[in-house]
């Protein structure tokens, strides 16, 4: 089986905040950064499996800090954790203000399944770990999977 680096699959979106964006308290609407993740995530695991994909879950989302109309986003997706048929992803979003200076205002992981042609899963490539971050990571993600093996058991 294949195996593929966590930077082979490293997704960056870049938007602009718009007042369609914005919610009625003025800030960035969350179902809207939550649809801009869920297509990050979406898009750095059909790069990591080289299939399609569904979100099975979002195993965590922490929203850090508000965003405003006409603020600057980016977006940025790397595959975090790989199982047999699945692949967690995080997606971290931050403002970046005119001098470059940014800040984070969303966390979160992503649970996606690789689909063959049947739409059935399918076995997805070993993620190669090459910084002590990214082992990091890892090692957390096996950890979220085993409690979210255990809960689904448990249902």
């Amino acid at each position: 089986m294949l195996s593929k680096r966590v930077q082979d699959s490293f997704t960056t979106q870049i938007q602009i905040l718009m007042p369609d964006h914005i919610n009625g308290q003025s800030r960035m609407f969350g179902g809207r950064i939550m649809e801009w993740l869920d297509v990050v995530a979406a898009v750095v695991a059909r790069r990591h499996s080289g299939c399609e994909v569904t979100t099975a879950c979002v195993d965590s989302v922490a929203f850090l800090a508000p965003a405003y109309v006409n603020s600057t986003v980016i977006i940025e997706g790397r595959m975090t954790y790989v199982g047999n048929t699945s692949m967690e992803v995080r997606v971290d979003a931050f403002t970046e203000s005119l001098s470059g200076v940014r800040k984070q205002i969303t966390k979160a992981y992503f649970v996606l399944v690789a689909l063959d042609e049947a739409e059935k899963p399918i076995t997805v490539p070993r993620l190669i770990c090459e910084t002590e971050e990214e082992k990091a990571e890892f090692e957390n993600g096996k950890k979220r999977a085993q409690i979210r093996a255990e809960l689904r058991a448990m249902q």
